[in-house]
């Protein structure tokens, strides 16, 4: 998962392949609490794991409900509507599938409860449900201002008799929260009556599909009423799987119609959810099909290409898809006119003003934006001189960061940056590599930062902090040299230039491969044996040897991936990168050096002096700057960097800083 504080996109120009999506924010959170107050124990397959199902997991333990965790699979041992512990205070984040069920469950049932959440989430309105949770006899105060958490829960004096009202028109999960909980008191029929349009009707339709499976059949009537018969329990259906996520699907619907397909390969395909979806959101796929997408579909898997193009301008109502109808104001940079989503209200209560949010940074790409109280007109740039390079504020909400990312495969080719991408952690964490997975772009568009520089200047220090910070790919090219010299050296092989042969032979059948901080030698973690001095030593020598440096270019190279790259070495700005985008040359007297590798050494125990190791990096240097085949030397474009005297914090700002210079927005 991507946790740096931006992320810069290359123009992306080809999608292709498959993904598979995490799964159902909605259905997740929903068979969490159904489970926990459900007689029987549960079996969850496929859970989504992300911010909102993680608070909910939290919530559930601290109320006494036992929770097995297996990777996404989850058993819960239901409470059966009864609280072993019935005074708690719970933190629920900004995930408003945890909140609204929660406070509807806990109300009903005798206990003393406190319900919070991040600043966000005690401005998203919840006295609608609070009003009608209310009606029922329930004791809640609102701690903050009224109408909105963090909320404080007692013990109710419940009235069954009269029908509970309910606006519709704010959030479904209002409705939804109070048909989870009321089978928990079903003693008599309980009715709801909605006042007002239901909005987002999908998501009660998961609701009731929900119910039905946990043995509690509501009873509807045109969407209006909704009764909870008399008798009315929750019990365990034993095992359940959880669809994936339709709303994720979106950005991979949107993703097909808008990008051209890689040379032999045929668009994108979405695997887990599919035609026979029990979530409204799967109903995106008439909207980008009236777009221009193709779209082909089966029980559990979309298959979708670029058709129509540009796309089509749409006037939609979105009541049926209100969080994937995002994805249209997106979609609509590409369309050949003025496209409008209608009855999304619901936005502007979301984790963000969804509207504002959407028209603000629409409007940075250089699109023409109207919005309204329910609605939002987008009309694309009229030309390519009209696109802009942006940095895309996400407003610590998931599906701005999604959503925006799209545009990143702008016909202009201009820029994109991603501010805050964690927040996609909420539904979708490992979103960004997905996307990576299947899109692709120009090969010299794909930024490089070079960090070249002699032994113990700190360059793989400074270069792995970098990639962190920036989202890059990190390539520590010393570390090929120090394998190549290991495995000569177990295969008997003297490092000297008359066995260049052999050694390049042998590189060539090495199985080596990167996982984080780790290098792997086929199924041998060697990160710890290729860092003692004779491995560095030895690293040194094979790579005097013109033919291994030609053998391990193009292994380099390939380490140039979606969304960038941090190499460091010896030669990266001269030899293996030499047009990357910025290149540092970072060096430290010998003295400083050598006293960095003792206290190194001393902390791994391995004895050394400081005059040996300032005489063996002298002799280092002399060797890497005087070789034949690309000398140690700064690119003639590089910036120079001392960090004789600089923490490792001051360098790598200074090399940020140097980076965002280079940067359009």
């Amino acid at each position: 998962m991507f946790s740096t504080v931006f992320l810069d996109l290359p123009p992306l120009v080809h999608a292709a392949g498959a993904v598979t999506l995490p799964g159902s924010k909605s259905i997740s959170n929903r068979v969490l609490l159904l489970a926990a107050m459900s007689e029987g124990t549960t079996t969850i397959h496929d859970l989504l794991d992300s911010d909102d199902t993680r608070v909910m997991l939290i919530a559930l333990r601290t109320l006494g409900c036992l929770v097995e965790e297996s990777g996404t699979t989850v058993r819960i041992t239901g409470l059966a509507g009864k609280l072993p512990n019935g005074s708690a205070k719970l933190f629920l984040g900004n995930a408003g599938t945890a909140m609204r069920p929660l406070t509807a469950a806990l109300a009903v049932v005798a206990g003393d409860f406190e319900l919070s959440g991040v600043p966000r989430m005690h401005e998203r309105p919840i006295g609608d449900l609070v009003d009608a949770l209310r009606q029922l006899g329930c004791a809640i105060d609102y701690l903050g201002n009224d109408g909105f958490p963090p909320l404080k829960l007692g013990k109710p004096a419940l009235k069954l008799d009269a029908p509970i009202k309910v606006r519709g028109d704010v959030s479904s999960q209002f409705l939804t929260a109070l048909l989870m909980a009321l089978p928990l008191v079903a003693t008599k029929d309980i009715v709801i009556e909605v006042v007002g349009e239901l909005i987002s009707r999908p998501y009660i339709e998961i609701t009731l599909n929900l119910l039905a499976r946990f043995g509690v059949q509501v009873q509807p009537d045109e969407w209006q009423r909704f009764t909870i018969p008399a008798g009315a329990k929750l019990r365990s259906p034993g095992d359940i799987h959880v669809e994936a996520d339709a709303s994720s699907a979106s950005y991979f619907i949107a993703l097909g119609a808008i990008s051209t397909a890689a040379d032999g390969q045929n668009g994108i395909k979405v695997q887990g959810v599919g035609a026979d979806s029990i979530q409204g959101d799967i109903r995106f796929m008439e909207a980008a099909q009236a777009m221009g997408a193709k779209i082909d579909s089966g029980p559990n898997w979309l298959h979708i290409q670029r058709g129509a193009w540009p796309l089509k301008a749409i006037d939609l109502d979105c009541n049926h898809i209100p969080d994937a109808a995002m994805t249209l104001a997106v979609m609509a940079l590409y369309a050949d006119g003025t496209t409008t989503l209608r009855n999304i209200a619901s936005w502007r209560v979301k984790e963000t003003d969804r509207i504002a949010a959407m028209a603000t940074e629409l409007r940075k790409l250089g699109a023409s934006v109207v919005e309204g109280a329910d609605f939002i007109q987008v009309t694309p740039p009229a030309s390519l001189q009209g696109w802009k390079p942006a940095s895309i504020h996400t407003y610590d909400d998931h599906r701005v960061a999604m959503c925006f990312s799209l545009a990143a495969f702008n016909p202009a080719r201009v820029q994109l940056r991603i501010e805050d991408p964690k927040c996609v952690a909420k539904t979708f964490p490992d979103y960004f590599e997905t996307l990576f997975s299947v899109a692709s772009s120009a090969t010299s568009s794909i930024p490089v930062i070079c960090v070249d520089g002699p032994t113990a200047s700190g360059k793989g220090t400074l270069a792995a902090v970098l990639a962190e910070k920036l989202g890059y790919h990190f390539l520590d090219s010393g570390s090929l040299y120090r394998i190549t010299g290991l495995a000569a050296t177990r295969a008997g092989i003297p490092l000297d230039i008359a066995n260049e042969a052999a050694i390049v032979a042998l590189l060539n059948t090495l199985p080596i491969h990167f996982e984080g901080s780790h290098i792997w030698l086929g199924n041998e973690d060697v990160s710890e044996l290729i860092r003692t001095e004779e491995a560095g030593m030895n690293a040194s020598k094979v790579s005097a040897f013109p033919a291994v440096r030609s053998a391990l270019i193009d292994l380099q190279r390939n380490f140039r991936q979606l969304p960038g790259l941090v190499a460091d070495g010896r030669d990266m700005g001269t030899v293996i990168f030499p047009e990357a985008a910025l290149k540092v040359y970072l060096t430290a007297s010998a003295a400083c050096r050598a006293e960095r590798r003792l206290k190194q050494l001393i902390s791994k125990g391995i004895p050394a002096t400081l005059d040996s190791l300032r005489a063996d990096l002298e002799a280092r240097d002399a060797r890497d700057s005087s070789r034949t085949v690309a000398p140690l030397k700064p690119a003639q474009d590089a910036l120079l960097l001392d960090n004789s005297e600089l923490t490792v914090d001051t360098s790598v700002q200074t090399v940020l800083d140097w980076w965002q210079s280079k940067q359009p927005f």
